[in-house]
């Protein structure tokens, strides 16, 4: 009943030179292509205690001008050892030919946000424009996150007003480029 369907023409690249050309609009962003893991800090003035955590992010693109994102994280003990998993996020970044940057990230948790930011050599930063909440998601009001690239290295800080707090630091994460 069912036709022969082909596999996808237009897979996803997170590797420079596999897959599709890049789109031109994407040049100031290319050092984010890859998948990336690391550790991280977080905190929070309503949280009992400072977590660690581990992280993975892939940036991908299929040709056209933007990015696409995911991250997941887990909880870890001292050791290193994981407990369970936590924060989870996917999106999209598109870039303008002035370069700055919109953004579009959604959170299983009932959280979308829309930021704007812009790209100044390996600094990114962007911040919310818009949050949106599911009836049950935590109220968050506000996030700002700084990115800075480096060879093979990523650092992500990312500020959070939420619950009542204003604006302030909740994680900064370092990260390294993963081979393929």
């Amino acid at each position: 009943m069912f036709e022969s369907v082909q596999e996808n023409p237009y897979p996803d690249s997170h590797v420079l030179g596999e897959g599709p050309e890049p789109h031109p609009l994407l040049r100031p962003v290319l050092p984010l292509l890859g998948r990336w893991h690391g550790r991280g800090q977080g905190e929070y003035p309503t949280l009992e205690k400072d977590f660690a955590y581990e992280q993975e992010i892939t940036f991908s693109h299929d040709g056209r001008p933007f990015l696409r994102y995911e991250a997941r994280a887990w909880l870890i003990d001292a050791s290193g050892t994981p407990v369970r998993p936590a924060g989870r996020e996917a999106g999209w970044w598109r870039l303008t030919p002035d370069a700055s940057l919109e953004v579009v990230l959604a959170h299983p948790t009932g959280i979308v946000e829309t930021y704007v930011g812009r790209v100044s050599g390996a600094e990114i930063e962007i911040e919310t424009k818009d949050v949106a909440l599911t009836p049950l998601a935590k109220d968050v009001t506000g996030t700002r996150r700084h990115y800075t690239v480096g060879t093979g290295e990523l650092t992500v800080v990312h500020d959070m007003a939420a619950v009542g707090q204003p604006l302030q630091h909740h994680l900064t994460t370092h990260l390294r480029k993963r081979s393929s």
